[in-house]
């Protein structure tokens, strides 16, 4: 049996005003990141979004979820840069891929700290809800 919610993101129409507006969130989304102004990151999610880091399982939903989520990861890396190699936007949302660059200086992932700085391999999925105009949240993929 197919699975529906594939065939309903599928059915979804591109257009150009639909790719300005989910290109233009996802823009506000990565400078709010960027300056660690959550209340503005916040701005750019619907209220019922959900984080994951998928390999390993780990979930937080709604907007308290992502101030946890994004609270730990400041806090794991301090001095977190992040190297945006390549992207995809389209009506479904926006993934990425790039590298995180960092000192490791708390538990994120399932690791622990190191003290040390490291590069992780990510692929980010931001999930377009077209009912809120605004993204689901994130999934999170890193080697």
């Amino acid at each position: 049996m197919p699975d529906s919610t594939f065939h309903q993101r599928l059915a979804l129409e591109p257009s150009p005003a639909l790719h300005e507006q989910i290109r233009s969130a996802w823009a506000r989304h990565s400078r709010a990141l960027e300056s660690r102004d959550l209340d503005a990151v916040l701005a750019t999610v619907s209220p019922d979004c959900a984080y994951e880091i998928v390999p390993i399982g780990q979930r937080w939903e709604g907007h308290a979820g992502a101030r946890a989520f994004y609270g730990e990861m400041f806090e794991a890396f301090p001095d977190a840069r992040v190297r945006i190699e390549d992207f995809v936007i389209g009506p479904q949302g926006v993934f990425w891929q790039g590298v995180l660059k960092a000192t490791s200086k708390g538990w994120w992932g399932g690791m622990p700290p190191t003290g040390r700085v490291i590069e992780l391999k990510l692929i980010v999925y931001f999930p377009w809800d077209a009912v809120a105009e605004r993204f689901a949240g994130e999934r999170v993929w890193f080697a």
